[in-house]
C-alpha cells in the first residue's frame, strides 16, 4: 500500500509539472468528439479522446506486466 501511494503521488506531482505542456495537446478536439452547442446550453463529450487514453493506457499496461 506505501509502493502504491508513492507512486500515485509522484504521478500526481508529474502530471501537475507538466500541465501546461498537456493542455496544449489535441486531447478533448479531436475528430469525433461530440460537442453540442445550442442557446443556453452546451454539452462536450470526448469519445474519441477517451477510445485513445483507454488504448494507450492499456497497451502500457500490457507492456509493463509483461
Amino acid at each position: 500500500m506505501q509502493r502504491l501511494l508513492i507512486i500515485a503521488g509522484i504521478a500526481l506531482l508529474v502530471i501537475g509539472l507538466a500541465w501546461p505542456w498537456m493542455s496544449k495537446l489535441p486531447f478533448g478536439r479531436l475528430p469525433g468528439d461530440i460537442h453540442v452547442v445550442r442557446e443556453g446550453f452546451s454539452f462536450h463529450f470526448p469519445i474519441v479522446t477517451c477510445i485513445v487514453i483507454s488504448v494507450v493506457v492499456s497497451l502500457l499496461l500490457w507492456i509493463f506486466r509483461r
